[in-house]
């Protein structure tokens, strides 16, 4: 096949204009296909990209931050806490990498990144693990027991700014959750599991309630909520130390990585579900690629989740290939297939359709 010749859609789109059409769409089969067979050659997590790159972000955003800190410039303090923002946020969402990791791949990568974002960043990698892909799964994606889902664009118009800002509040809340909740959860039971239960997930359904850690996750939970714990009592004891000024810089530089997460996280998907089970390809036109030849899309969804409905369409694909998984299927598949459908223009676009919706925008 060439790119003259073109795979057409399943089955006619239902109407966009209706709530609940993606629940109608049935499987293109063809494109399935096609994700699958021509990108078999580039699945291989390349050890050497995963390293520099989340190494790499790591130490030029805490170094970034010292130097914000450190200056008496109020000028250069901006530039070098955007500059801390943006690499840490880089650096973080490599947890998203980490939850589809199989076993054996890049040995040590996980251990390492806990130990250079996940702890210090009050966001260890369990907090994704066994989360995430339950999102991923055929029968929960969109439905009540999907954890990352919320049918945001069918909700009040209130609704989204409350979303986003709500995430300012992130990293105080990690503070508090593993210097007092931890340690009160060691010797209270109901405490534990309340805070395992609600305040143990990177989720943004309020209905989410998290299950017991199965198989290895749940030595890892342990090792990992010692850390957070002694790491979150240092933090404390900095004031001490070194006076407020760090540690307010760090919680700033956190919330605002928090607060461009969630931004991310409302174009993630168009968010029309009502909560019915989907196809494969439903769950694909329900998410979100901002491919080229934009390159802020890079900024404010990196590691590849600029391409996060083709993320679904193969959620083991190493984030360095998916560009040219992307490039092979626009080549291939044509114009006029349904692939076309997830590629949207950028985030403005997708909040002012997200924000329509809200408003009555979409007919019942």
């Amino acid at each position: 096949m060439n790119a003259e010749q073109t795979i057409p859609a399943a089955n006619p789109a239902p109407s966009r204009d209706m709530r609940g059409w993606h629940s109608q769409i049935a499987d293109d089969k063809a494109m399935l296909r096609g994700a699958r067979d021509l990108t078999k050659d580039i699945a291989e997590h390349r050890a050497s990209i995963y390293w520099t790159d989340m190494v790499g972000s790591a130490l030029l955003g805490y170094g970034s931050l010292a130097g914000a800190i450190l200056t008496q410039s109020t000028a250069l303090a901006v530039v070098l806490s955007i500059v801390s923002v943006l690499a840490l946020y880089r650096a973080l969402l490599f947890i998203h990498e980490i939850s589809h990791f199989r076993n054996g791949a890049l040995p040590g990568f996980r251990g390492a990144w806990n130990a250079l974002v996940g702890i210090p960043m009050l966001t260890p990698s369990f907090m994704y693990e066994q989360v995430h892909t339950l999102h991923h799964k055929r029968t929960q994606y969109g439905t009540v027991e999907d954890p990352e889902y919320l049918p945001l664009a069918l909700m009040k118009p209130w609704s989204l700014p409350l979303f986003v800002i709500i995430a300012i509040l992130a990293p105080v809340a990690l503070l508090f959750r593993f210097a007092v909740l931890v340690p009160l959860g060691a010797i209270i039971p109901p405490i534990r599991r309340l805070t395992w239960q609600r305040a143990s997930a990177l989720a943004i359904n309020p209905e989410f309630r998290r299950r017991p850690p199965e198989g290895d996750l749940r030595p890892r939970v342990m090792l990992l909520e010692l850390g957070g714990f002694i790491w979150s009592w240092m933090l404390i004891a900095s004031v001490f130390a070194f006076g407020w000024k760090p540690l307010l810089f760090a919680l700033g530089v956190a919330s605002v990585v928090a607060l461009l997460n969630q931004l991310r996280t409302l174009v993630a998907h168009l968010w029309e579900n009502e909560g019915e089970a989907m196809t494969v390809t439903a769950q694909f036109l329900d998410s979100v690629n901002v491919p080229p030849p934009g390159v802020i899309a890079e900024i404010w969804a990196p590691v590849g989740l600029r391409y996060h409905a083709l993320h679904h369409l193969m959620p083991s694909m190493p984030y360095h290939s998916l560009p040219e998984a992307h490039r092979r299927l626009v080549r291939e598949l044509g114009t006029e297939s349904t692939y076309h459908g997830a590629n949207h223009a950028g985030m403005g676009v997708l909040v002012a359709r997200i924000a329509r919706s809200t408003m009555g925008g979409r007919k019942g």
